[in-house]
């Protein structure tokens, strides 16, 4: 969240920061302080790894880099040649004019047929780079996507829905432009400053070394722009993050700001961060600056260079005036390499950040691994069963303590008790999106543990309190736990669900979009749909969190309808706060605490004059005789 504070004190501190030669140490978690920490170089080298199958696409590319290299060094030197020839038409036994201007006329071709091949290489090689990255990006991105998929739901959590998106586009992308920055761009840039050297050692090697004095201090100017505007940048796109998921809170609860009337605080806050931006960039572009006018001292520096000593060494018959001007053509030249070879080191450190953040996520373990030897889950549900479940989600803190419980294939268990009483984490034991601490759940007399995850998941369906609809069309949403179901199947499904009369009265019925999360509906509609989508599933296995609650009457009642057509012939647990919900339930647990207070039907709780009774009489409920 972006702080209401200076945007010059924020600035101010953010150059203090780098200003510091000693940076705070910061405090470690114990599971980071247990990490092994990994050698950049490690992530380098799995790195090559996955780019180790595009090996013969790299060296065609840098084999071509090298002949267009080449080529490169080809032409300066035939316009050098033309200089002579013409500083020396009028000297003695020099040959006729008409044969001079045929080779400088056959001079020039040559120079437009070894540029035009230069071109015409470069377009495979861009090419080629272009098709490396995007399938190095198309593998890793659709590897990484599996990989989050299969990621325990409170490591999901805890990256957050941005850390999500970032790793999947921004840091792919990162790695794509990786092969291009840390190996192709800096190879080519080796070979051209190599080559280039080459062929001023062989010209002279005075006017070489005129040539190679500015050369380290060019890179080491720039350098070190690079190492001060990095942690600009760095620091600009954390801004901008923030500012980015500034908004989208203040935008997707935009109810909440408007009621409290905070729209000029918000507008505040946001104009602050933009402040810190922009003064940020601003630092940026002045250091660029000053990085711009050190190259604009240094190079007519060394062009002067160049040109005295070359003129003393004509001067003193020791070369000719085409030797100069070739020297100046490879000394702006040898510019270009060495700014790209400086520069692929920046790109390069930037991309080992996100490849430590991608090669990370890779490496961590899926959620609930299925164990070696695991068993397909049964056909027909004979029973359910728990036996002494505890599960703490911190060590130490229960949560869910010495729970038992039995429930007969096709019968329904009710969950009731207050808020934070661990009736939805009972759930979630029983849907495996954790496991038991202690204890185990038991699926027709086998630990679920020993069942293989997903085909245990294919008995189960969820219809939660807080419903969540994807943005696409009613029957998308309808069939989306049932690939390959029949219009006519949608159909059904919707009118079990009392779904079909709204959906009929829409614009385009079964084919209008509902907007993300389904905005476009009540919540009542919401949560048809969402048993529509059960329905269709069709599953052994149901549970209902709160799937009546916030509720009007109307609503409420078409879905009681909807869920007793949901129900039969399921096993199925139903968490619920309001007891005509789950009157009819063949066994009723009041959770408190973590544990179990007491079970049995509405009547022999009633009958009990215990914590359920004590409930219904609270809800000012008639108990039937």
């Amino acid at each position: 969240m972006l702080h209401l504070e200076s945007s010059k004190r924020r600035f101010a501190a953010f150059k203090k920061t780098q200003g510091s030669k000693k940076k705070p140490e910061e405090k470690k978690s114990p599971e980071a302080e247990k990490k092994p920490k990994v050698a950049r170089w490690d992530y380098v080298r799995r790195f090559g790894v996955w780019v180790r199958p595009q090996w013969r696409p790299i060296a065609l590319i840098i084999f071509i880099s090298l002949v267009v290299a080449a080529l490169d060094m080809l032409w300066p030197l035939a316009m050098g040649r033309i200089v002579n020839m013409v500083q020396g038409a009028d000297a003695p036994g020099a040959p006729p004019a008409k044969e001079q201007v045929k080779k400088v006329v056959w001079l020039c071709l040559g120079v437009l047929a070894v540029v035009l091949t230069k071109q015409l290489l470069d377009y495979p090689r861009a090419f080629q780079t272009s098709r490396v990255s995007s399938r190095l990006i198309v593998r890793l991105r659709r590897r990484l996507h599996r990989q989050m998929l299969a990621l325990p739901i409170a490591r999901l959590a805890e990256m957050k829905s941005g850390g999500v998106v970032s790793r999947l586009s921004t840091d792919i992308e990162s790695l794509g432009g990786l092969i291009q920055q840390a190996l192709i761009a800096p190879a080519v840039a080796v070979i051209r400053i190599v080559l280039t050297v080459a062929v001023l050692l062989w010209l002279s090697w005075q006017l070489a070394v005129a040539t190679l004095v500015a050369m380290p201090v060019a890179g080491l100017l720039t350098f070190l722009w690079l190492k001060r505007v990095r942690p600009l940048y760095r620091s600009l796109l954390e801004d901008r993050s923030g500012i980015d998921a500034r908004v989208g809170e203040t935008f997707g609860g935009i109810r909440v700001v408007r009621t409290f009337s905070r729209e000029r605080r918000e507008q505040l806050t946001y104009g602050l961060a933009q402040h810190t931006v922009v003064r940020k960039q601003l630092a940026a572009e002045r250091l660029g600056m000053l990085l711009e006018s050190g190259w604009g001292l240094l190079i007519p520096l060394a062009s002067m260079t160049v040109i005295g000593v070359g003129a003393w060494l004509v001067l003193n018959g020791h070369g000719k005036v085409g030797d100069l001007f070739i020297f100046q053509i490879y000394a702006v030249m040898l510019l270009g390499p060495i700014i790209q070879l400086v520069a692929s080191v920046s790109q390069t450190q930037k991309g080992l950040t996100a490849l430590q953040r991608v090669f990370d996520t890779l490496e961590e373990s899926p959620d609930k691994p299925d164990q070696a030897g695991a068993l397909p889950a049964p056909a027909a549900i004979e029973e359910l069963r728990l036996e002494s479940v505890c599960f703490e989600y911190n060590p130490g803190v229960p949560v869910l303590k010495d729970i038992s419980l039995r429930v007969p294939g096709g019968e329904t268990l009710a969950l009731v008790g207050p808020s934070g009483s661990g009736k939805s984490t009972l759930a979630d034991v029983i849907a495996r999106f954790h496991d038991p601490t202690a204890g185990a759940v038991l699926l027709n007399g086998v630990d679920l543990r020993r069942y293989q995850l997903r085909s245990y998941r294919s008995l189960l369906a969820i219809v939660p309190q807080d419903v969540f609809l994807f943005d696409g069309t009613v029957a998308e949403n309808i069939a989306y736990g049932r690939r390959g179901a029949t219009q006519i199947e949608i159909q059904r499904a919707a009118e079990m669900a009392n779904a079909y009369e709204f959906i009929a009265q829409m614009p385009e019925g079964y084919t209008t979009i509902i907007g993300e999360r389904g905005f476009k509906l009540s919540g009542g509609q919401r949560q048809r749909l969402s048993i529509a989508r059960a329905i269709l599933a069709d599953p052994k296995i149901l549970i209902l969190d709160e799937a009546t609650s916030n509720l009007d009457s109307a609503s409420e009642a078409l879905i009681q309808q909807a869920l007793s057509r949901l129900v039969s012939g399921r096993t199925t647990v139903i968490i619920a706060h309001r007891m005509a919900t789950i009157r009819n339930a063949h066994q009723i647990a009041v959770i408190g605490g973590g544990v179990v207070q007491e079970v049995g039907t509405h009547a022999e709780l009633m009958a009990h004059q215990g914590p359920y009774a004590a409930m219904v009489q609270m809800q000012q409920l008639t108990p039937e005789s």
